[in-house]
């Protein structure tokens, strides 16, 4: 028995994949196709993904949001999960890498769940509220540049019902955030942002070890 989370070496992370992770082949092309982009380290791991859905599910989320796209694997894990008349607002700047999720949405038959905004997320997220949209969400994945972070995240605090979910990816930032050497604006964006939800009280929080560590937010 161990009293703390077990570090993966790659055998072992070999045996996790193999026995845990359903991918199905939509995800799997998408993942493969992202692999050799040059930014591919954006990505989620397949065991992420598989974890979004199961919160998605367990929820019962219909409506989702997700801040930044990039090729769209998490968006893509994410439509799988939520029934025929669910909805995923997903929010990126880039219209060339999110051209490459608009395809595999379509592949997937998914492309109906997705509204694809492009534009600052912070721009978008307001403009949703101004139209009346807080509390509307259930469930909301933050990926995206990392000095936004917490401007994301009290955006989607007023986005979100209570009961509702916020992850937060690279919150363990490939270990730079322990690093007190490291002082660079991303690690130091990641950092301030894990204080913050440390000690807010209007959320349960829980930091999963998972990937480059996964912040899991339940809005009280």
């Amino acid at each position: 028995m161990s009293n703390r989370t077990l570090p993966l070496d790659d055998k072992l992370y070999r045996y996790l994949l193999e026995l845990s992770v359903r991918e199905p082949a939509p995800l799997a092309e998408l993942r493969a196709e992202t692999m050799i982009h040059p930014l591919a380290g954006m990505q989620i791991s397949p065991e992420q993904g598989q974890l979004l859905q199961l919160l998605v599910r367990l929820l019962g989320a219909h409506r989702c949001i997700e801040i930044g796209v990039f090729t769209g694997y998490s968006s893509l894990a994410v439509a799988l999960a939520l029934p025929e008349d669910g909805f995923l607002l997903a929010c990126d700047v880039s219209a060339e890498y999110t051209a490459v999720a608009r395809r595999y949405w379509a592949r997937a038959g998914v492309a109906h769940k997705i509204q694809l905004l492009l534009g600052p997320a912070q721009r978008t997220l307001t403009a949703h509220l101004e139209a009346g949209a807080t509390s509307r969400y259930d469930f909301i994945f933050i990926d995206a540049d990392k000095p936004g972070y917490i401007g994301y995240y009290e955006l989607a605090l007023q986005l979100l019902r209570p009961g509702g979910l916020i992850a937060a990816d690279n919150v363990l930032w490939g270990g730079h955030v322990a690093d007190p050497e490291d002082r660079s604006p991303d690690t130091e964006a990641i950092r301030g942002f894990n204080r913050q939800l440390r000690d807010d009280p209007r959320v349960d929080l829980s930091l999963v070890p998972i990937g480059d560590g996964l912040t899991l937010a339940r809005k009280r």
